[in-house]
Parts: structure tokens; C-alpha cells; sequence
């Protein structure tokens, strides 16, 4: 490998034409991209490019078999106008876990972090300061070798993109509580962020929201009987002062989001377990009062407040708590990634200034 990073940098920028009081989430991008491909059994020279399509044979292997992971990061720029990631070693290393599960080489860190690096100095005026604001950055892998026969690729492409995002607001979400679709089954690929993951919840989501929930939560394959994902999200329950999440495993994404609101729930005296969640507790909870809020967790969102669940026909709506945990948790998550409060835990990476 080489330690060189070519950047060809765009003739004119667009960011002029963007409305940064009006986004869709993940639909405006930056003016650059850093695109850096396997070939020869090594990855070649990282290049930094204008934005723009890739060029791909209809015989790729991702668009036959499925080769693809993705990870999504964000980065904050603070008051005084510096950049920070929030734990980007976490979203490396389970892209290679990712890519792993599918056959795929893994990256290299040192072009991962010099590359993205760069590609934020390049790109930092899209980066808006303010509360609410952060700049989604989407790292993929994508098989690229040409032909159809069933086997992994030779040939791949890593790609980081980005793109300007404002504060998420899901408003009240409703959710079903899955009994017959399943995300994933123990010895599969759940816990990868793989693309056809995302792809075979779409069509049981649909289904859901015909009858008007927002989200699914998935429960495990075998006997769905215990609660995993909400959606694309780790999902948490509180119970009297307790909060319940299920432990990852071959099913459930080891979400990074989901494991510093642990600690950092801990870190606030707040009671936590970490173990199989049962249907039938949550419904018995409900039933009785002593569920106090359900939420999600993940990147985009931070954490998605949940107002009610259906299991089996049977609706439930959650209690509105003066002291709900969600609202705390996710004010200080998001103060701390974009230095707006101290970090005790050392999770803040500041973005190194690079001349471009």
C-alpha cells in the first residue's frame, strides 16, 4: 500500500444553492467524496473526488449478490468552529466486523482516518454550528468485480460520503410489535450493518404502516418471544426507574449510540440491565403502570421517543413522565458530541486541521 491521498477538488462549489434551514435528511451532499478501491488482493491509492456517480458494470457482484455494508457517523462543529467525531474507531472497526461477515477485506485505518480527516477539512462549510446541526457522514464497502457467478468479488470500492443534517424530530411514534417477520436469526448476519438487513425489514414495515404504526419492533426468530430492535434502532424500555435493553448477539447490532447511553445512564445513578427482554414483561408493565417510556437509539436520530406499541391486536399507550429519561439522556449525549459539555468518558475525536 501506499500513504499517498490524491485530491482532486471541484471546480465550483454548490453549497450556495443548499437551503441549510430546509433539509431532508440525507438527501443534499457535499461537494466531495473519497473513494478508495481493492484490486491486485490490495487496497490501491485513496483519492478524494468531486461528488458524483460512480461508474459500475451491470455485472457488479453487489448488484447480484449482495455484497454491501455501510456505517453511519456524524461529525459537529462547535462555537469556535472546530469539527468532532463522536467514537469514529467504533463505526471502523464494525464496518471491517461488517465486511467481514460478508467476505470482505478489511479497510485499512490509517487511510480510513487520514481520508475522512481530510475530506472534513475539505468540506468543513458544510458543517453548520448551532444546536441541532451535524454533518452525516456515510462510509460504504460495495463488490465491484464484473460478472454473475456466485462467489465473493476480487474487486471492491470504499466510499465515504456526506451529507448536512438539522436536528431529527420523529414526532409520536407508534410501533408493532412484530409476531411473524423476522430481521434476523441466530448465525446470520444481524449484527452487520449490511445493506440487505435494512432491505428486508422495508416490506414488514410497509405492512405496518398501512395500519398505522411508524416502526416494527423485531423480536427473535425462533419463538418471538423476546424484544431486539426498534426499527433501525437498539431499543430500550423503562420499567418503574429501570432501564431494560437486550444484549447484542449474532441478531442484534452492537450500536454505539446504544452503548454510551448505557454507560452514560450509569454514569447518572440510573439503574440498567442488560438481558432478554420479554414480550409478555412489557405487555404485564404496560398493563400495570410501570412502564414509563420505550425509545429508540441510533445515529440519525439520537434517541426516538416512543408513545405506544400494539402485540397481537391489544394497543398500548405509554404514560406522559415529568421526570422521563429519554429527553435528559439525549440533551447530554448530544452537548457532549458536540462539545458544548465536558466528556469524562473520552469520547469526542477532534478533527486534526488539515491545509487542503
Amino acid at each position: 500500500m501506499t500513504d499517498t491521498l490524491k485530491v482532486t477538488k471541484i471546480a465550483e462549489t454548490k453549497i450556495n444553492q443548499v437551503d441549510f434551514s430546509n433539509l431532508a435528511f440525507g438527501t443534499v451532499f457535499t461537494d466531495h467524496m473519497f473513494v478508495c478501491e481493492y484490486k491486485n488482493g490490495k487496497w490501491q491509492t485513496p483519492e478524494i473526488l468531486p461528488y458524483g456517480p460512480l461508474q459500475m458494470d451491470p455485472s457488479a457482484k453487489v448488484f447480484h449478490y449482495g455484497q454491501a455494508v455501510f456505517e453511519g457517523m456524524k461529525a459537529y462543529k462547535d462555537d469556535n468552529g472546530d469539527i468532532f467525531m463522536f467514537r469514529p474507531e467504533e463505526n471502523f472497526n464494525r464496518i471491517n466486523k461488517s465486511g467481514e461477515r460478508l467476505a470482505m477485506p478489511a479497510f485499512d485505518k490509517e487511510y480510513f482516518f487520514h481520508g475522512l480527516n481530510t475530506l472534513l477539512n475539505l468540506d468543513k462549510d458544510w458543517i453548520k454550528s448551532g444546536e441541532g446541526n451535524s454533518l452525516y457522514i456515510r462510509p460504504f464497502v460495495i463488490a465491484t468485480e464484473n460478472g454473475v457467478s456466485a462467489s465473493p468479488s476480487s474487486e471492491y470500492k470504499f466510499v465515504i460520503i456526506c451529507a448536512p443534517a438539522q436536528a431529527y424530530y420523529s414526532g409520536q411514534v407508534k410501533v408493532l410489535f412484530a409476531d411473524h417477520y423476522s430481521r434476523s436469526a441466530d448465525g446470520g448476519v444481524g449484527y452487520a450493518k449490511a445493506a440487505g438487513n435494512y432491505a428486508a425489514q422495508f416490506y414488514p414495515t410497509e405492512l405496518a404502516k398501512e395500519k398505522g404504526y411508524n416502526q416494527v419492533v423485531w423480536t427473535d426468530a425462533n419463538t418471538h418471544e423476546y424484544l431486539e430492535e426498534a426499527g433501525t434502532m437498539n431499543v430500550f424500555f423503562r420499567v418503574n426507574d429501570t432501564l431494560l435493553t437486550a444484549p447484542t448477539s449474532d441478531r442484534i447490532l452492537d450500536g454505539i449510540t446504544r452503548k454510551s447511553l448505557i454507560e452514560l445512564a450509569k454514569s447518572q445513578g440510573i439503574n440498567v440491565e442488560v438481558r432478554p427482554v420479554k414480550v409478555a414483561e412489557i405487555v404485564e408493565a404496560a398493563e400495570n403502570g410501570s412502564l414509563k417510556e420505550m425509545f429508540g437509539a441510533g445515529t440519525a436520530a439520537v434517541i426516538s421517543p416512543i408513545s405506544g406499541f400494539t402485540h397481537k391486536e391489544k394497543a398500548f399507550d405509554l404514560p406522559q413522565v415529568e421526570d422521563a429519561y429519554a429527553p435528559k439522556l439525549k440533551k447530554q449525549l448530544t452537548e457532549l458530541q458536540a462539545n458544548r459539555a465536558e466528556d469524562p468518558f473520552g469520547w469526542r475525536y477532534e478533527v486534526p486541521a488539515i491545509e487542503v
